[in-house]
């Protein structure tokens, strides 16, 4: 979708690194019926409600205006893949892991359905998502949020061992836009 004529709103991006696997033990699990299962081969409609449903309250609309063979390609990449957190059989959250910048590897995407916010699920799911990328055979770790992102995202993701690195403005399509495009 050309989104050149789109309005858009203007977002402080930060950039985070992590050069080394964790030297702490693996946070232990919620004591709940949870699961973490890789999506194999994701539909396009999966994709779009997992990310849809995650990233509504964040804004997240860079997927929502790209059209399904874009995805797709991107979602069934061999060297992408996308996993999901399950509470109770319900599907919880996903985190989506980039191996392509090799020797970097990337959490593309990471969050919790809006359901499952604000119940202690993020640290231990974002542990879990981070030892799989080392143990994918990452070289270095990285990851991005911005001034729209949960309002304790960076502070997360600086706990978990990422540093910032650099920030910088980006144009993003506002959700609202998006949504009167049907998307």
């Amino acid at each position: 979708m050309d989104t050149a004529s789109l309005p858009t709103i203007t977002i402080t991006v930060t950039h985070l690194a992590m050069e080394a696997p964790p030297t702490t033990p693996a946070r232990r699990a919620p004591p709940l019926k949870l699961a973490i299962l890789r999506a194999e081969e994701p539909t396009v409609a999966f994709y779009r409600f997992l990310y849809g449903t995650v990233g509504e309250p964040w804004q997240w609309t860079k997927r929502r205006l790209m059209e399904d063979d874009e995805i797709a390609a991107n979602i069934r990449h061999p060297k992408v893949t996308i996993y999901v957190l399950y509470i109770g059989g319900v599907p919880a959250g996903y985190a989506e892991l980039d191996f392509r910048p090799a020797p970097d590897a990337d959490l593309a995407y990471f969050g919790l359905m809006p359901e499952f916010v604000g119940r202690r699920l993020g640290g231990y799911f974002l542990d879990w998502a981070v030892r799989a990328l080392w143990a994918g055979g990452a070289g270095r770790l990285t990851v991005n949020t911005c001034d729209l992102d949960h309002p304790r995202a960076l502070q997360a993701y600086q706990r978990a061992g990422f540093v910032p690195t650099r920030r910088e403005t980006e144009e993003l399509v506002p959700i609202d836009v998006v949504r009167s495009l049907g998307r």
